[in-house]
């Protein structure tokens, strides 16, 4: 293999190593919860808040699913809003899969304590059978 050849591959791939590290995409934000504006036709979200120690707090609750097809891959974006309705803090977790007709259990630690909280399906695919 000639030299610049492998000269030309060593780039290729620092350069999609580099690639892989930064972020590609819309980010979450005050006004930008979710990759999938229809998800309140589909799931229903049911959540409480509950103070930790240290001054972080959890939120748990169910992602129902209203649509006979089971949602996979389902991401929860959570976040702790300020009383300005200012983000100060927000994660996006995996709720999993939530069977159709049915309701998954979700719980989001280490979030900042804030004066109210706001969860919203951040992404889900479908998985839709052969039948």
């Amino acid at each position: 293999m000639p030299v610049e050849m492998i000269v030309r591959l060593v780039l290729l791939l620092a350069t999609l190593s580099l690639t892989g590290c930064t972020s590609f995409g819309p980010n979450p934000s005050a006004e930008f919860t979710t990759l999938s504006p229809a998800w309140p036709r589909w799931f229903t979200l049911d959540w409480t808040p509950r103070p930790e120690p240290g001054g972080t707090s959890t939120v748990s609750g169910y992602v129902q699913n209203a649509l006979g097809e089971e949602a996979i891959e389902v991401q929860l974006l959570t976040q702790a809003l300020d009383k300005s309705g200012a983000v100060v803090g927000q994660r996006i977790t995996w709720a999993g899969n939530v069977p159709g007709f049915a309701r998954t259990y979700f719980e989001v630690r280490n979030l900042p304590a804030a004066e109210t909280y706001r969860v919203s399906v951040w992404a889900f695919s479908l998985h839709q059978s052969l039948g």
